[in-house]
């Protein structure tokens, strides 16, 4: 075993960084609809989170042991490369965080690793059959899955809570929706906190500080774990804004149902081993959710962006981590260019952010309150039940009053006016 070196500890705790990252900005994969429907305070709603992520990150390490032997070939994987992975995985982030876009951590990560790795040792350095069955294949079935769960599990909240007392429904809801919240926030501790455990335990083993084929020590699973749960306490509020509202607007019967359907879908994944981006997870199972409910809507103005900001995830961050690899590869000083440039890019980043402040204060803005429409209230009509009565004729025996008020032409005395009955 080799000493634990400079280059090293430098990949340590920028992996640490960017497990913080995940952690704010997929707070709102648990938390955007519990605190857009009004189930949870947003600072309580993000300290609970932060505790489950915690206890999550030591329930599992199937997707660790995903990333650290699967998805790249770890012979010939210098750490310069893994940190070159964080530096693209870092930046797109914090990028698609600025404009509130809920993209995947976790596809970040995994192109900045594979371009990183490509950059260094060619193609085969990737292993195409992980790739496909692990990353790619779930990140297109999970929002699918989800959102069909989440729109058929809609359907079946309403249908069953017509005839429930309106209060103890809406106090039954808030419960279900806290509980889903807390089972979401656990899911998401046992598959994201898990993959910086892997990217860790991968620059161990390349560093020789670990023998080939080990599993995360502790110390490593305690502290993305804690790196997590500090980055989900901080709470990206510009993305659950965009998660809790902009998609579409939920009540708290579709809150319920969609984190339910998602933290069902992650909690398989995760026990698979699968890398699965709990993003597309949860965005799925709120868009299905808006869909299941008749008159809801989704604002597919915003499902666009976010769709394409998925599509250029793995592109963007593999390009970024290759540039870095390159620049690394000059030494030591490439190494600091990287590092500072990463550093500086991350402040600038920063500092726009603070241009339009979004935090626990104004994060539910111009929200209506979870109470405009009582939880066991009757679902709304669809549009086009609502166009039909609009058209339809009185029922028979019903007559129509014609008895209206309406303004008399002017009068000569403007400060007298008459009406007269038509």
């Amino acid at each position: 075993m080799e000493s634990f070196s400079l280059i090293l500890a430098i990949v340590v705790v920028t992996a640490l960084a960017f497990d913080f990252t995940n952690g704010f900005h997929d707070t709102a994969n648990a938390m955007a609809t519990t605190i857009s429907t009004g189930a949870l305070k947003p600072k309580v709603a993000v300290a609970m989170s932060a505790v489950l992520n915690l206890v999550g990150a030591f329930l599992s390490v199937e997707v660790a042991n995903t990333i650290s032997k699967g998805l790249v070939d770890e012979t010939g994987i210098r750490p310069e490369v893994i940190f070159a992975a964080l530096v693209g995985a870092i930046l797109w982030n914090l990028l698609t965080w600025l404009v509130g876009l809920p993209s995947s951590s976790s596809h970040a990560l995994m192109g900045g690793l594979i371009g990183a790795a490509v950059a260094s040792a060619g193609i085969g350095a990737v292993n195409g059959d992980v790739l496909v069955t692990k990353v790619l294949l779930p990140a297109v079935a999970a929002p699918i899955v989800a959102g069909v769960a989440a729109m058929l599990a809609t359907r079946m909240t309403y249908s069953l809570g017509r005839k429930a007392d309106g209060r103890a429904a809406a106090k039954g809801y808030r419960a279900g929706q806290i509980a889903s919240a807390g089972l979401v926030s656990l899911a998401h501790g046992t598959n994201d906190a898990q993959k910086t455990m892997g990217i860790i335990t991968l620059a161990l083993i390349a560093g020789g500080a670990l023998a080939p084929d080990s599993d995360p020590p502790v110390w490593v699973i305690l502290s993305a774990g804690l790196a997590i749960a500090l980055g989900t306490y901080l709470g990206g509020w510009r993305i659950i804004r965009t998660m809790g509202k902009g998609l579409t607007d939920l009540q708290p019967q579709q809150g319920f149902a969609a984190q339910t359907s998602a933290a069902t879908v992650i909690l398989a994944s995760s026990h698979l081993g699968f890398s699965l981006s709990t993003t597309h997870s949860v965005s799925g199972a709120v868009m299905g959710a808006g869909l299941g409910r008749k008159g809801g809507v989704v604002r597919w103005s915003t499902a666009t962006r976010m769709f394409v900001a998925w599509g250029l995830t793995l592109p963007a961050a593999a390009l970024v981590a290759a540039l870095a690899e390159w620049v690394c590869r000059a030494g030591d000083w490439g190494t600091a260019l990287v590092a500072v440039f990463l550093v500086a890019s991350s402040y600038a980043i920063w500092r726009i952010s603070r241009r339009e402040v979004v935090d626990h204060t104004n994060v539910v803005d111009a929200q209506e309150p979870a109470s405009a429409e009582p939880a066991g209230a009757a679902e709304p009509a669809g549009v086009v039940t609502t166009a039909m009565a609009a058209v339809s004729p009185p029922p028979a025996g019903v007559t129509e009053d014609l008895t209206a008020t309406v303004p008399a032409p002017a009068a000569a005395d403007p400060k007298a006016p008459s009406a007269t009955t038509v």
